[in-house]
């Protein structure tokens, strides 16, 4: 396959996955791919054709989440000149355009009941009509359909067409969340830096750090390999080094130390604001301010250097422990020079 559609992983929920897919391509009943976002359904999709004896014949993708209500069908079905305004001309929908090889629905949960009525007698009969006509078009087209959401749920709250649901789920595969993928994750990273680096043009990848991929390895990934990816190309293009392994890892690209989303604007509501004091002389605030500020760093050395033993250097669960992201850490084991004095 290429590229960009290449299957990395090795562990058991993700391989057995993949072997089911394999088995179902060469079957031209329907297939339902479920799946967090960032899990591969697309992927799933591409080999289930590739794979397919159809695979000399077109792979359509319609989003039916991108297109207005109004338009789905029209996209779908395809239309008459004439039939709605700004029809000025006949036009194939994705099931003509699909003829003979393989129609892959994503975000199907999100198709309005009535393109779900058409759908259904579509994949029955192997007929569509286009809107504005009134003769059917006999058409050979392999369903594979993707989504998010929960179906059977829905179905039983009348908000997805149940009969449209069994005939959808002859086979039914669903993608486990990268969280559950154990040992993908630093395969993943490996596969995606290496890839950056030579984009970069560098010379050779160092690799990344025992504490970068203890990182990597503990955070949750609610974007799943998508997520991943753009963490692991980010933490390659801003490291710049090929000489060392690299040890910074970005996963909020918005989280800053200087987030004016978290400074206070101003008084607070709620909050009384006291007459001040008398001001001190100018020598006596210089020192205040020395012997506070040194007081201050003093008291936030403790509290990361205890924390980061009690957690025996895990940087991840320190952040958390201390209510900071991994950057902010980051950014404090340096001004502190806490790094030292591991060793």
């Amino acid at each position: 396959m290429e590229r960009d559609v290449q299957f990395i992983g090795q562990s058991t929920a993700f391989l057995d996955a993949v072997e089911r897919a394999s088995r179902a391509a060469a079957v031209r009943r329907p297939v339902l791919v479920i799946g967090e976002r960032g899990t591969g359904k697309e992927l799933i999709a591409q080999r289930l054709h590739h794979l397919s004896p159809r695979w000399g014949e077109p792979l359509v993708t319609l989003n039916c989440a991108a297109l207005p209500e109004t338009l789905i069908e029209a996209e779908l079905f395809g239309h008459e000149a004439g039939a709605f305004t700004g029809a000025t001309r006949a036009r194939a929908g994705r099931f003509e355009e699909a003829d003979r090889g393989t129609l892959f629905l994503d975000e199907l949960g999100n198709l309005s009941m009535a393109a779900q009525e058409r759908l259904l007698r579509a994949i029955e009969y192997g007929e569509v009509v286009r809107i504005g006509s009134s003769r059917p078009l006999t058409v050979d087209v392999r369903i594979v359909a993707a989504t998010n959401a929960d179906l059977p749920r829905m179905a039983a709250e009348g908000a997805f067409r149940a009969d449209l649901l069994d005939r959808l789920s002859f086979e039914v595969i669903t993608l486990p969340p990268l969280r559950a993928r154990e040992g993908d994750v630093p395969e993943l990273a490996d596969y995606y830096g290496r890839r950056m680096a030579s984009e970069l043009e560098w010379g050779r990848f160092p690799g990344f750090s025992a504490a970068a991929v203890e990182a990597l390895e503990a955070h949750d990934w609610p974007g799943n390999v998508r997520e991943l990816r753009n963490v692991v190309e980010r933490a390659v293009y801003r490291w710049g080094d090929e000489s060392c392994p690299i040890d910074e890892i970005v996963f909020d690209p918005f989280a800053s130390a200087w987030d004016l989303r978290e400074l206070p604007q101003g008084p607070q509501e709620g909050v009384p604001v006291l007459p001040c004091a008398s001001e001190p002389a100018p020598a006596e605030a210089a020192s205040a301010s020395a012997s506070l500020r040194e007081a201050v760093e003093a008291h936030e050395r403790a509290l990361l250097l205890a924390a980061l033993e009690r957690l025996r250097w895990n940087q991840r669960k320190a952040a958390a422990s201390l209510g900071l992201t991994y950057d902010q850490l980051r950014h404090c084991i340096r001004k502190h020079g806490l790094h030292q004095s591991r060793d």
